[in-house]
């Protein structure tokens, strides 16, 4: 069976690095908030240019103490899509605030810039753009908006680590990044893990707060916090593929263009890549109204295939019951019922992508 990624093939080529890595870990006995935190931490920030990056324990995490550290509370409105995971959302509705669900662009999955205006109200106060797949939103007129309305832009950069918009870094253009280091991501760890990016110090101090029960100095608490530390193994194994996240992310680019080449069906539309952005296909994900004849092919030819998402946020229970209503989402929702993801993964082969895109090819 060929995965939708192979964690297994990463780690064989990175075993000497990664192996040394945990056991300075071990020998050393600094578990919690140690020097790989902190050195990852200076890395990842330097690797975007900005100033403070902090590791949290998870990208949901990351979002919340953003959300938080602008300021986001009870009654507010944050603008986002509904064509996400649900992290996006559900860190709004944890703090009280309501999601406002924007529909998206069908080539790139990504936010409808033009659509948010209409949803901008007096009660707006943060526009929470997806980069999905490793697609860079449209950032410069949703810039524009914020700067107009007063809005702050929180970038939910989970599956984007090293994408870029005009030629900055994604993570870099909003008032904070937020990432995650989930292992299945593009920069991975082997448990859960998040970092947020930003360019303000007293933002930067804020998250680093919230994710220490809200204590600068030990015993000493000035807000309410939780327990949201990146764990420092995970640190460790997260800065050995950082030295790789380049080279990963060409790769992924590389096997883009071989499946591109490949796949030859009239009635399968391709992932799309923006004029100024660079797509790092953390997914390579098609769309096609035969999706379930093609899973099934997929399938009895021994090839994984993933839908993401299946369905859109304005339709899951849980907003249902807190009466948040989408309206002309009809983007969303069609894609949900065509998108298909492929194996995607540095280390995947030439000739498996060859057999994959014939299997979709020749299917029924």
């Amino acid at each position: 069976m060929i995965p939708m990624v192979d964690l297994q093939r990463q780690y064989k080529t990175l075993k000497t690095d990664i192996d040394s890595a945990i056991q300075g870990v071990l020998d050393s006995a600094q578990f919690i908030l140690g020097p790989n935190v902190a050195e990852l931490e200076k890395e990842v920030a330097s690797y975007h240019g900005i100033s403070y990056a902090v590791g949290v324990a998870s990208g949901t995490d990351a979002l919340l103490f953003a959300l938080r550290a602008c300021g986001i509370s009870a009654g507010d409105e944050v603008i986002t899509t509904p064509f996400t995971f649900i992290a996006t959302a559900e860190v709004i509705s944890l703090l009280h605030a309501t999601p406002v669900f924007v529909d998206i662009l069908p080539e790139t999955f990504n936010i409808d810039p033009d659509k948010i205006k209409k949803k901008i109200t007096k009660k707006s106060m943060a526009i929470i753009p997806v980069h999905l797949f490793g697609h860079p939103a449209d950032m410069d007129p949703i810039i524009d908006l914020a700067r107009k309305h007063n809005l702050k832009i929180i970038e939910d950069c989970a599956q984007a680590f090293g994408a870029t918009y005009k030629g900055i870094k994604v993570g870099t253009l909003g008032d904070c990044g937020c990432f995650s280091f989930f292992p299945s991501k593009n920069l991975a760890g082997y448990g859960d893990g998040g970092m947020v990016t930003t360019r303000d110090e007293d933002t930067a101090k804020y998250i680093r707060l919230l994710r220490d029960h809200g204590s600068a100095v030990k015993y000493h608490h000035t807000t309410l916090g939780y327990n949201s530390r990146l764990d420092e193994i995970q640190a460790a194994i997260i800065r050995v593929k950082l030295k790789k996240i380049d080279e990963f992310n060409q790769r992924r680019r590389t096997n883009a263009d071989l499946y591109r080449s490949f796949i030859t069906r009239d009635d399968v539309v391709l992932p799309a890549e923006m004029p100024g952005c660079k797509h790092v296909y953390h997914q390579f994900t098609l769309r096609t109204k035969k999706r379930e004849r093609i899973v099934s092919e997929l399938k009895s030819n021994n090839v994984s295939s993933a839908i993401y998402y299946p369905i859109p946020l304005h339709k899951q229970e849980v907003f249902a019951r807190q009466n948040i209503k989408g309206e002309n989402l009809l983007h969303s929702e069609r894609c949900a019922m065509e998108v298909l993801s492929l194996p995607m993964f540095p280390e995947l082969e030439k000739e498996e992508i060859h057999y994959i895109s014939n299997v979709i090819n020749h299917a029924f």
